[in-house]
């Protein structure tokens, strides 16, 4: 049976299953359920891991990222990385800071129990994305990057 769709044209496959988006959408929802199941023995959600991660990526030459590019780098909007960010600070995790320059503007800083927390999120992503991509993972990773680079903070 085809996948032929209304006004397709005859013969020619058509629909969401001939769609690269369609089958990266779904595998995207298979990663992120998976990766919370491997964080959630961490006391990790993946939002919460994706901030914490980026914060410490973003402070590792020892510049503290401003709110806003931690929120950015981890694909969290303004509201969403505020309100989990907040969290993370109530969990002894991360700490804000008052930037001296633009009292507007909030510094992150990972605390030592968030680097280590950072750390051993970071190897469950690994292990999950070997989990999921297998070998193919680099290949894929290489594919992906052009279509999302417009959306990673330089």
């Amino acid at each position: 049976m085809s996948d032929a769709g209304a006004g397709g044209s005859r013969g020619v496959p058509r629909g969401p299953l001939m769609s690269p988006g369609f089958w990266l959408h779904h595998a995207a929802l298979e990663w992120r359920a998976t990766l919370e199941r491997n964080l959630r023995p961490l006391g990790l959600t993946p939002t919460q891991f994706n901030l914490l991660a980026s914060a410490g990526w973003l402070g590792r030459e020892g510049e503290l990222p401003t709110q806003q590019q931690v929120a950015d780098m981890s694909g969290a909007d303004r509201m969403m990385g505020s309100k989990v960010i907040r969290v993370l600070e109530e969990r002894g995790l991360l700490i804000r800071r008052t930037d001296p320059a633009d009292a507007r503007v909030l510094r992150i800083e990972i605390t030592a129990e968030g680097k280590e927390l950072a750390r051993k999120g970071i190897q469950t992503a690994v292990d999950t994305d070997q989990q999921i991509f297998g070998d193919s993972g680099a290949g894929l990773r290489d594919q992906l990057r052009p279509i999302a680079a417009h959306r990673i903070p330089d």
